[in-house]
């Protein structure tokens, strides 16, 4: 049984509102988008909203582990809501198409570092770049 995005948010303590409702759909239907992109789709099906309100969204979602943040190097931030397990990303280079790869072996945290310097490890982040087949073709 699929739960409803405002059960979710009850049973994490957060009251729900339309603006966080259509955030969260906006993340669901569009993984690895921007901040600008959700709040681009948020105001297509509620009208106004403020970026800081998709932003402030986005944060509490976050926080409270329903929203996964991915922040590439050199690239602008990008939201998911593929939570709770240890996937990893691939990007590619030029378009900037962003993909879920699964952990190549393991189970969380998926990589076992070579000295944990007394750290508990219990996640593991790698992001793949490299060039997707459409721009492949391009070249």
């Amino acid at each position: 049984m699929v739960k409803e995005r405002s059960d979710i948010l009850r049973e994490h303590g957060v009251p729900v509102t339309a603006q966080r409702l259509a955030v969260m759909e906006a993340v669901s239907g569009q993984p690895h988008a921007t901040a600008d992109t959700i709040a681009e789709e948020v105001r297509g099906k509620i009208g106004t909203i403020s970026k800081q309100t998709v932003y402030d969204a986005l944060g509490m979602l976050s926080e409270k582990g329903l929203v996964r943040v991915i922040q590439p190097a050199g690239s602008p931030t990008l939201y998911e809501d593929r939570v709770g397990d240890n996937h990893h990303h691939l990007i590619c280079r030029s378009c900037g198409k962003t993909v879920d790869i699964d952990c190549a072996v393991g189970a969380t945290p998926c990589l076992d570092a070579a000295d944990d310097t007394g750290f508990e490890i219990d996640e593991a982040e790698v992001i793949y770049w490299g060039t997707c087949p459409k721009c492949l073709k391009a070249k």
